[in-house]
This record gives structure tokens, sequence and C-alpha cells, in this order.
């Protein structure tokens, strides 16, 4: 008997191919595909200038307007205070800096640009480190505007040249650091607002409960101790050591082994949330 249904014929097994499989991005790939995502981000800053406003307006307006109103009230004279308050403006300069950097990251999510880097065979940190790398512009030109607009207020740095530059590196060091605590953020918060006021409620304790502006033994024992254990008053006080005075005291390793645990901590926790959630 005939049936009208077309016979069932096996196919053959498709072939395995004979590429391996892609292994596991090597520590140069790592390293060429975060610096074309820091190249990235820096045609994206040469494109939106704007992003250069809080790292150069700042930090002049901050300086003098801290130095000439309470520079009589806290040391006597402006030129006294400058030496206290210098230091200080380059640590918040820099947290600022930093906390935007995780809202424009949490932008960029929002806008469906890391999906698109998570499709791709690239290192997980990549997309990540790239854009934080290319920041450490910001940090610097936000460090080197702070020092020249002291120095054009009277600001005679104690440690020289050598000083100038050590306590210019650390703080651009620093910032980009704790630029990892806002890098996480950005990838646990639902939104670029949600990021801006976590990082508001952050960077006014640590800025402003500090030693940035004020000696520490003119405040309250209770909140003395609290300063103590800042991490800002640690990279504040280093960098006082190493402009101020050229020395490169305990301080100074202090501060960067702060900043290496903020990294070590931070920075694994943003790569494991952005696999998960993105």
């Amino acid at each position: 008997m005939t049936t009208l249904l077309p016979e069932t014929t096996t196919a053959p097994a498709a072939a395995a191919p004979d590429r391996p499989l892609a292994a596991r991005p090597s520590l140069r790939d790592t390293l060429n595909q975060t610096l074309a995502m820091a190249w990235r981000a820096t045609k994206k800053m040469r494109r939106n200038p704007e992003q250069f406003f809080d790292v150069t307006l700042q930090p002049i307006l901050f300086t003098a307007m801290f130095a000439y109103i309470f520079g009589g009230a806290v040391s006597g004279s402006v030129a006294d205070y400058l030496p206290l308050i210098i230091p200080g403006i380059l640590a918040q300069t820099a947290l600022t800096a930093c906390m935007a950097t995780g809202t424009q990251m949490r932008e960029d999510m929002d806008k469906g640009v890391f999906d698109r880097f998570k499709s791709l065979p690239i290192a997980r940190i990549a997309p990540l480190a790239g854009p934080m790398l290319a920041d450490l512009i910001r940090y610097g030109t936000a460090a080197t505007i702070t020092i020249l607009v002291g120095i054009a207020m009277g600001y005679r740095p104690g440690g020289g040249v050598g000083g100038v530059v050590a306590g210019w590196a650390l703080t651009v060091f620093a910032g980009w650091s704790l630029s990892w605590i806002f890098c996480w953020l950005g990838t646990v918060a639902r939104s670029a607002q949600a990021v801006q006021g976590i990082g508001m409620m952050i960077m006014f304790p640590l800025t402003f409960l500090s030693n940035a502006f004020v000696e520490v033994d003119t405040l309250p024992r209770w909140l003395e101790a609290f300063v103590n254990v800042n991490p800002v008053s640690h990279v504040v006080t280093a960098v006082r050591d190493l402009m101020n005075d050229g020395d490169l005291t305990g301080q100074v390793g202090w501060a960067v082994l702060g900043c290496l645990v903020v990294v070590a901590v931070f920075a694994p926790l943003a790569v494991r949330t952005y696999s998960r959630k993105m």
C-alpha cells in the first residue's frame, strides 16, 4: 500500500566546527579593550565640552569663595589659610568629579549603550574601566586649575615643584579610586538622578566632615573621632604633607593603601553587578 506522505530521511549529523571556541580575553586583550573604551570616552568628551564645566569652573569658584570668606576667620588672613584650604579643595573637586562619572555611566546604561557592549566578546571590566580611565583627564584638569588659582592668590607651596607634582598625582589617583564607588552605584541605582542623589549624600559628609577646611583640634571630640577615620582626611593630610612640606610621611602611605583597598573592593562589585543586571 502506498501513502501520500513523504518518506522521512535521517539527516546526517552536522559536522562539528573545526574552529575552537573563543577563550576568555587575556590580560593583554583586556588592556587593549579598556584603552579602546577610554578612547571612545575621550571622543565623547570632545563632542560634549560641557562635561568639563564642573572641573573648570568649580575649582575657581570654591577656591576663591572659601579662601576669601573663611580665610580671616579660620587662619587670620587669606595667605595663611591657603596652605590649609588648597589641599582640601583638591580633595573636594576630585570627589565631585568622580561622582559625575557614575552619573554619566548610568545615563549610558539607560540609553542601551552598555547592552551593545555586553553582546561583544570583550572583557566585562572594559566598558567600566575605559570611561574611568578617560576621566583621569577631568581629575587632572580640576587639580591643575585648583593649584594654579591658589598660586595666583598667593599660595607658595613649601614642597617645591616635586611636592606639588606628588600632591597632584595623589589627588588624581584618589579621585580615580573613589570613582569605583560611584561606578558601582551606577550599576545598582535605577536612574542617573538616583546616582546623583546618593552621591551627594556620600560627598557632603566625606568632604565637610573632614579636615579639608579647618584644623582637627578645633572640632568637638565626637566629631574629631569621625574626622580622624574619614578617608578624605587621610588624603587631605597626605597632600598637605607633600605640597606644603615636601615630606613623604606615613599619611601618604595610608592614603595610597586606602585608595587601593577601595579599588580592590568596589571594582569587582561593579563588574559583578554589571554582568548580572545589564
